[in-house]
């Protein structure tokens, strides 16, 4: 039997080729806007540290922009999607916020890149955001998330009525992402070393608290 022709040979193996240079520019890419932003991230320390060249980045992704947006894009797909694996829903409201303010603050540690690219955007006035619908759907499906843990705790005679699922999101995001982004201003202005093993633990111990007590009876 005569060998196949390379015409009707699979393509799979270009396809997989394709997607593993693609996740290689994307993992790169990550690294160098976390670590010099938007605008100092250059495209050819991506392209090295990538293994790969900056035709094949353009032929991907366009432009440095539409590369960053897809970082960013897969950054908040990241948070969004390990948020759901904390399986709120089957908890009692209470031990449902716990998790989630002690999984925000542990993320934040793991993943300090995704601090580094919100900022960036910030600094963008969120252009890249405001035309991406991936972000807007994830990220309403989360509030949606919260709001069922409150409608449950309130149900239960846990926690008070009238408390906006989107201004807790945003106050559990703000009680350990401030503590992140002034780590290094933080512990002169406030003569601790802030980002000790003992002061993270008391930390987390107080944002728990805090959100609990907002919403709590």
């Amino acid at each position: 039997m005569s060998a196949q022709s390379p015409d009707t040979q699979s393509p799979r193996p270009r396809i997989r080729d394709a997607e593993a240079t693609k996740s290689r520019i994307l993992e790169a890419a990550k690294k160098e806007f976390a670590k010099n932003g938007l605008e100092g991230a250059r495209v050819d320390a991506i392209a090295l540290e990538a293994n790969a060249n900056k035709r094949m980045i353009y032929h991907y992704f366009e432009s440095k922009e539409r590369l960053f947006q897809t970082v960013l894009e897969n950054a908040y797909f990241d948070i969004r999607e390990s948020e759901k694996k904390l399986d709120l829903d089957s908890l009692d409201p209470r031990e449902a916020l716990e998790r989630l303010v002690r999984f925000t603050w542990n993320y934040y540690i793991q993943n300090p890149e995704f601090i580094s690219l919100v900022n960036s955007e910030n600094l963008a006035q969120a252009r890249h955001l405001k035309s991406s619908e991936t972000v807007k759907i994830v990220s309403r499906r989360f509030v949606g998330l919260v709001d069922t843990i409150l409608k449950r705790g309130v149900a239960q005679g846990l926690f008070r009525k009238g408390v906006d699922p989107v201004q807790l999101n945003i106050t559990i995001a703000a009680v350990s992402y401030y503590y992140f982004t002034n780590q290094y201003t933080g512990s002169i202005i406030f003569e601790r070393e802030l980002m000790s093993e003992a002061a993270q633990a008391e930390r987390i111990r107080f944002n728990i608290e805090t959100i609990l007590r907002i919403v709590s009876l």
